[in-house]
């Protein structure tokens, strides 16, 4: 992973959303792009219940370069970019080969750039989307446009009517060819998955390092977002020939890594350190309160998937029989590494955990504002692995040096 790629997608964190709006609190792209793909999956799983073909691989690699596309962008509204597509094309065509160009020399992996390639040109209309991916855009596209219209609902009570009835009036014309998804039906009417949604948008109001004042500040929704993000590429990086299965049991089990939090709230390290036994009975007094709070709020086609990613979430692991069982990531690669075991590289997920906050403290210090929870943290994460030492592929003392 190359230093300025790392950095660039960590400017989803800064860019601000909704910034013509009063606002109640920080609407910040990384959190929309991750509620984005907890709606996707959410909305996807219901579809595969009842038959439908969805290329989870497909949307993955989408919600990067849709992150991508927007960084490149910043500012430009929505309905200026539908504007340029719809009434001058040609311009279109130039600014999305900008956006490419943009991104040349950071993106090294030839075959990542080359899928950028195709999606951009597939968005813009240059490229044929493939037939078979019809109900993936479908379904991906929904979660899109309904977390457009969350950030709206949570912006209405602070706003004056005349600010918002028109962008409102638009966001309900725009989601209508999507009301045929059950769990968007279900959403909107304040169903079950409504509610569990909720949860779900807890995160984004939970900060991270909490106790010190920190630029650009991130919440837990957007940090799982970019730990996806980060398990993805370094995954590709460390195994280039993951099964399909593996690349997506990885990106899920690092965005949901933090969902018990959404219940519990951020237990910072330090505080789960300070006895021995705290790790264990923290963990067990969260179980608890998922199975309380979360468990009733899920539906049966995605709930034992999720308890899956949560559960030994740091572990590298398979699914065999029905049982969760921990195995090396050398079994990963040559014993288990095919769909029937659903294996899950939860060492890489915690690798990329302590990645996004050591990015978090580091780039904070180096825009001036600092503490000491910051420069311990930054140091305690420099030196938390050994020198040489190669977890699932990847020296993480060379590669977190390599980044400050």
């Amino acid at each position: 992973m190359e230093k300025e790629f790392a950095l660039k997608i960590f400017e989803g964190f800064s860019i601000q959303r909704w910034n013509d709006m009063i606002r109640p609190f920080d609407f910040v792209e990384m959190d929309k792009a991750g509620e984005k793909m907890f709606l996707a999956y959410i909305i996807g799983k219901h579809e595969e219940k009842k038959g439908k073909k969805i290329n989870w691989t497909w949307m993955i690699y989408a919600s990067l370069f849709d992150l991508l596309n927007k960084i490149a962008l910043c500012d430009i509204k929505a309905p200026v970019q539908k504007m340029l597509r719809e009434e001058f094309p040609e311009e279109f065509l130039r600014l999305n080969e900008w956006i490419l160009n943009q991104y040349k020399q950071l993106i090294k992996d030839k075959d990542l750039f080359s899928k950028f390639t195709i999606y951009i040109g597939q968005k813009s209309g240059s490229f044929k989307l493939p037939e078979d991916l019809k109900d993936t855009l479908h379904v991906y596209n929904a979660a899109h446009k309904y977390s457009t219209i969350r950030e709206l609902e949570m912006l209405i009570p602070v706003n004056e009517k005349e600010r918002v009835d028109y962008i409102k009036s638009e966001l309900q014309t725009d989601i209508q060819p999507y009301l045929d998804l059950e769990c968007l039906q279900k959403l909107m009417t304040h169903q079950k998955e409504f509610y569990f949604l909720l949860k779900i948008e807890q995160l984004r109001f939970q900060t991270r390092w909490n106790q010190t004042p920190r630029v650009p500040g991130t919440s837990v929704l957007g940090h799982c977002f970019y730990v996806a993000i980060m398990t993805l590429l370094l995954g590709r990086e460390s195994n280039s020939k993951m099964c399909a299965e593996r690349v997506i049991n990885n990106y899920f089990s690092a965005l949901f890594h933090d969902l018990p939090e959404s219940v519990t709230r951020d237990i910072i390290s330090p505080v789960k350190q300070a006895t021995d036994d705290l790790p264990g009975i923290v963990k067990k007094i969260e179980e608890e309160i998922v199975s309380k709070e979360l468990i009733p709020l899920m539906d049966q086609c995605y709930l034992d998937e999720i308890l899956y990613y949560t559960n030994e979430e740091f572990a590298n692991r398979i699914n065999l029989d029905g049982k969760c069982q921990i195995v090396s990531w050398e079994d990963l690669n040559e014993k288990y590494n095919s769909k029937e075991f659903n294996p899950v590289d939860g060492k890489l997920v915690r690798i990329c955990d302590h990645f996004s906050a050591l990015m978090e403290a580091d780039i904070s210090i180096k825009h001036g504002i600092t503490s000491s929870h910051l420069t311990g943290g930054r140091d305690g994460l420099l030196t938390h692995y050994k020198e040489n030492e190669i977890i699932n592929g990847i020296n993480v003392n060379k590669f977190f040096n390599s980044v400050v």
